[in-house]
């Protein structure tokens, strides 16, 4: 379906943008062709750049409250890290970050009434976002902020927000927090809320997926197409197999078998080292990680993908173990991945194979017998058969 735009013809001058290069810091050309990448990266086609140019000048900042539970702060040092554009430019120029326990000024009671004041003055139009798996032990008891436990805190500040969105594995469906034996109940954000949230996993995930879901927001109003995860479709909608640049030896049956070997240093397929990329969906190979050039990432860098952004993979599945191949398999004439084992022989399966043997050595002998003798010729008799005199 497709979706109405307020587009600008190429020939449109974009008054309100003569200020961009004081505002995001990059000249006014240059920003038209992050926006350009932009709409390509939420399924857009380019000439619906001038709208998000648009949105993203003229739009009212969303108010983001940005919670941390249970995790690492990997996602936010993750968003830290951003380039394109960095992150001063994000939550100052694209979005109003209100509360953020890492990354605001204020401490204590301060901190929870600019929290309250910006939902207040927001009411049904921030955007909430949790980091972090959400403790259930002990009644929440293993993760408390200003005197509420995790529970209280995110279904309070779930209750009016417009959208609400789990950044990182342990906010969206357990993550590393969860791993048996889970003594603190660790659970994702959706099972607190019960309810579907947009999740955008990974650990960490990579900023350029939350930016994107952002201007998602901005220029058309609502959030990007999911999938049966809740994860955005622009983002986790194909394998990382299908787009790995280790894929051609795959297909040709060139594994590495030891890290170190030579096919590991002459950058063959990961599968046997447990690479995940067959089982796991996400854009890490399109989109890589850091901004400092290309390989980088898990696989790019010689290392298995560990399925981080996958639930029942990531921190689920031993590093070591092969991945279930889901959409695609090496060509017939080369030797599969794994050999499948079988369980040996038993008396049982010697003997059937024996009588089939033997039921076959007999066929065979008659069919010897009979071949070249047509049906209405006579069998000339032997001396056996003659009588005697």
């Amino acid at each position: 379906m497709s979706r109405k735009l307020p587009m600008l013809a190429p020939q449109d001058p974009i008054d309100d943008l003569e200020g961009v290069e004081k505002r995001f810091g990059m000249p006014r050309r240059q920003f038209l062709s992050f926006c350009v990448g932009v709409a390509a990266s939420i399924g857009l086609s380019s000439g619906a750049a001038g709208a998000v140019a648009k949105a993203l000048v003229a739009a009212k900042r969303p108010s983001v409250i940005w919670l941390h539970f249970q995790e690492c702060t990997g996602c936010t040092e993750s968003l830290l890290r951003a380039e394109h554009p960095t992150l001063e430019k994000l939550i100052l120029d694209i979005i109003s970050l209100d509360y953020h326990e890492t990354l605001m000024a204020a401490a204590g009671h301060q901190a929870e009434e600019a929290r309250k004041a910006a939902m207040a003055a927001n009411k049904g139009k921030y955007i909430l976002v949790v980091e972090g798996a959400i403790p259930t032990g002990a009644n929440g008891a293993f993760c408390k902020i200003g005197g509420k436990t995790a529970i209280e805190l995110v279904k309070e500040c779930a209750a009016d927000a417009a959208a609400v969105i789990a950044i990182g594995s342990c906010a969206s469906w357990g993550g590393m927090p969860s791993t048996s034996p889970n003594p603190t109940g660790a659970s994702p954000v959706a099972e607190i809320l019960g309810k579907p949230v947009l999740t955008i996993p990974g650990c960490p995930p990579n900023p350029y997926n939350f930016l994107t879901t952002v201007v998602h927001y901005l220029v058309l109003g609502q959030l990007p197409e999911l999938d049966a995860k809740g994860r955005p479709k622009f983002a986790y909608g194909r394998l990382i197999h299908e787009n790995c640049e280790r894929r051609a030896h795959f297909d040709a049956g060139r594994f590495a078998i030891q890290f170190g070997d030579d096919g590991h240093r002459q950058g063959w397929c990961l599968y046997k080292l447990g690479c995940k990329g067959p089982e796991t969906y996400a854009n890490c190979p399109s989109i890589l990680f850091g901004d400092v050039g290309s390989g980088s990432w898990p696989v790019g860098c010689g290392h298995p993908c560990i399925g981080c952004t996958e639930q029942g993979v990531g921190f689920t599945k031993p590093i070591h173990s092969l991945a279930k191949l889901l959409t695609v398999t090496p060509p017939t004439q080369f030797a599969r991945p794994a050999e499948e084992q079988g369980q040996g022989s038993t008396l049982a399966t010697v003997a059937t194979v024996a009588a089939v043997g033997g039921l076959a050595i007999g066929a065979g002998a008659r069919l010897a017998k009979n071949i070249g003798n047509h049906p209405d010729a006579v069998d000339e008799p032997t001396a056996a058969d003659k009588p005697k005199a």
